[in-house]
């Protein structure tokens, strides 16, 4: 895949120079539910290198990338966050010190939630975006968190190298991001009390929290209330008997120290119905705000984290569930027999999504594809 963006990305910067494209920005999206129409997915590569716009001078530019996840210590944080840090630090340095990014970490500069708006009103520039977060403004980007759909980290990556992720990617930036670096999380179980590994092992009444509108559903039909919250905030629910249990990344357990609230813990290192798309994205209006030479270096070092990206969410799983383990958690894993226990439940909520959102069936249809391919 970084092949190809690579030369999506020199094509459009030589048509760019051959054209003497004027400076603008390519559009931001705009404040609409339905976003785009999620279809298409011919394997351009990189919607950044799409774009084309450039700024036709070089001059000092400074943004601001968000993310939700705390500061990480010299080498040793929440991966999400070192990806934020290694891009901002790697980006001065291609640019000579003309692209200076800011990173705003732990949701000081925007809540977790509200990231997509902030970057639409030009308040943020950047962000590591959980983008189910704003599926509420862009419907068809649940397929990014849909249960059970994505089953590993190796399919997440041929999700990305597939046609359907060309067509997220073609969708995201119809609604205002350019892709820099693909971002995928498996997601555990933790519970106050009793392991969850199948439906049947949520009691009646369980309050419980899980990022994603289809996820919550499927839980919801498995027996479990629902608590909407981000995972900043799963712990003080925890302490304060608001939550049960809680569906969130490896790297959310860790970073928030969820070890100190559950007893029992069902690890991802085996079956998981919970994996996010948390791509690293900038505003295709901050973009455009470049010229030529600091878009290719931008897009460079997005690529060049691509594998870290990849490497550090496969070993999280592992690192994650010695911690548990570490700290007397009952650490389990579902076997394949538990995981096709939900299926009947998540496929509910696959043909919901197909119904409910406009383009829904057309980007169902080409995650399918990929699944029944593998």
């Amino acid at each position: 895949m970084i092949t190809t963006r690579s030369r999506a990305l020199t094509a459009a910067l030589a048509l760019a120079t051959m054209i003497g494209i004027s400076a603008c920005a390519p559009g931001s999206g705009d404040d609409t539910d339905n976003g785009g129409d999620g279809g298409g997915g011919a394997d351009t590569g990189n919607s950044s290198a799409d774009a084309g716009a450039a700024a036709e001078e070089c001059t000092d530019v400074e943004m601001r990338l968000s993310h939700q996840w705390p500061e990480p210590t010299g080498d040793d944080g929440d991966f999400r966050a070192m990806v934020a840090q290694k891009f901002a630090e790697e980006v001065e340095a291609a640019t000579d010190g003309s692209v200076k990014v800011t990173v705003y970490p732990n949701s000081t500069l925007s809540s977790a939630t509200e990231q997509y708006d902030a970057m639409m009103a030009g308040s943020i520039d950047a962000s590591v975006f959980p983008l189910d977060y704003a599926s509420g403004r862009v419907p068809q980007w649940s397929i990014t968190l849909m249960p059970a759909m994505v089953q590993s980290h190796e399919e997440a990556q041929a999700w990305d190298q597939a046609e359907i992720g060309q067509a997220v990617r073609d969708n995201m930036h119809e609604n205002g991001l350019t892709l820099l670096t693909n971002v995928w999380n498996a997601g555990a179980i933790g519970v106050k009390g009793d392991p969850v590994l199948v439906p049947e092992d949520i009691p009646g009444g369980m309050t419980m929290r899980a990022a994603g509108s289809y996820v919550e559903h499927m839980l919801e039909a498995a027996g479990a209330g629902i608590t909407s919250l981000p995972s900043s905030e799963i712990y003080t629910a925890m302490q304060t008997g608001v939550l049960d249990a809680a569906v969130t990344s490896t790297g959310s357990f860790a970073s928030y120290h969820l070890q100190e609230q559950v007893t029992s813990y069902t690890s991802p290192t085996t079956h998981t119905f919970w994996f996010m798309y948390e791509p690293l994205v900038m505003t295709n209006e901050a973009f455009g705000k470049l010229c030529a030479d600091q878009q290719a270096a931008v897009t460079e070092v997005g690529e060049g984290l691509q594998e870290y990206a990849y490497t550090a969410s496969a070993e999280d799983d592992v690192r994650v569930e010695q911690i548990f383990k570490d700290a007397g958690v009952e650490v389990v894993t579902m076997t394949d027999e538990d995981f096709q226990a939900w299926l009947p439940l998540a496929k509910e909520q696959w043909d919901a999504y197909a119904a409910d959102v406009d383009g829904g069936q057309e980007l169902l249809d080409l995650a399918m594809k990929l699944r029944e391919g593998r």
